[in-house]
């Protein structure tokens, strides 16, 4: 499917008046304030961005997000052919001069695989181009990589083969993957061009990654919902309130497909070279960057339910809730949650 279907596909299922629908992980319901909303929506990363913002005269801050998005997409994206990352991968160890975003998305990147003991790791490009989670769920042709490749991309993968010096990245082995942090590293740069030019509420929303930008223009918080796993699209599980936070979603039923009655997840673990069999179906973590949200998304569904919710109780700016694969919630604070649905 090319990209312009894919995009026309995905703005299919937006439901736009008091509840957005956020196509990958969340929903979002939103009684809005005395300011009409202005939004846009524009496809990169794989996924469709959806910017909102109040008042007259906000499309071309909107247009403005998307020339950011277009920008990061050439600098960060494994398969844009010019991008930073693929003059990486593609520079068999050598040096390669790349853009201070870029160093600094990378070096952030390990960071997060130092605090995660590598369950979080940018090098895991070798493996993650092994599973094609792009397709129908259900399609029969869906391919399993065996044990002997997995393996050589499992042995590829250590933060500690990055490099950097200065401006130059070198990778002495494996590929380099950001996707999973990118979307949240974005979602921060747009808040940043927003706030610059005084606007101070709006919705930032890349694919699920949500990122609310100060309160309504009322001052009340936002609702946001949480995507029920593996139910149609737009049917939260529980609601939350919050306001100049980011909200970001890790879960199995992303994307998916089914081999043999069993299914395989997108969410893979780095050490096994599989999709993590665990009991979460999904984890939400809320906390003030969108960066750091992406990453600990990911890192704390594959920490598991127990230390991922010691992780939040350690650390007073991350909240985090877990939906089990039973559909029981676990939240890691009392008042997170609004309301819950069956």
């Amino acid at each position: 499917m090319d990209k312009q279907n894919i995009f026309l596909n995905y703005i299919r299922v937006l439901i736009v008046g008091i509840c957005i629908f956020i196509s990958l992980s969340a929903c979002k319901f939103a009684s809005f304030g005395s300011l009409t909303p202005v939004r846009g929506s524009d496809f990169y990363f794989d996924t469709v961005i959806t910017v909102t913002l109040y008042g007259k005269d906000r499309e071309e801050y909107i247009k403005g997000c998307f020339s950011i998005a277009d920008h990061y997409e050439k600098l960060l994206s494994a398969t844009e052919k010019n991008s930073d990352v693929s003059k990486i991968n593609e520079a068999g160890g050598k040096e390669v001069t790349v853009s201070d975003e870029t160093i600094e998305l990378v070096e952030k990147a390990i960071e997060y695989a130092k605090l995660s003991d590598n369950l979080f790791d940018p090098t895991v490009g070798e493996l993650t181009r092994l599973w094609d989670f792009h397709g129908d769920p259900a399609d029969k042709k869906s391919r399993i990589p065996d044990d002997k490749e997995i393996k050589k991309a499992v042995d590829s993968i250590g933060y500690n083969n990055i490099i950097i010096r200065g401006n130059t990245i070198a990778l002495k082995k494996g590929r380099l993957d950001l996707g999973g942090i990118a979307k949240g590293f974005i979602a921060d740069k747009m808040k940043e061009y927003l706030e610059e030019n005084g606007i101070k509420n709006g919705i930032i929303n890349l694919g699920g990654n949500i990122l609310l930008l100060g309160p309504k223009d009322n001052g009340d918080e936002y609702t946001v919902g949480i995507q029920k796993p593996f139910e149609e699209e737009g049917k939260p599980a529980f609601t939350l309130r919050s306001s100049n936070k980011s909200i970001v979603t890790s879960g199995t039923y992303e994307r998916y497909f089914i081999v043999n009655d069993k299914l395989y997840h997108h969410i893979l673990n780095p050490f096994t070279g599989y999709p993590e069999d665990n009991d979460i179906s999904s984890v939400t973590v809320i906390t003030d960057s969108s960066t750091d949200a992406d990453a600990l998304s990911t890192a704390l569904f594959l920490m598991g339910k127990d230390k991922a919710l010691s992780f939040a109780k350690e650390n007073d700016d991350v909240d985090i809730i877990i939906i089990t694969n039973g559909g029981e919630i676990i939240s890691s604070s009392d008042d997170l949650i609004l309301d819950v649905y069956e």
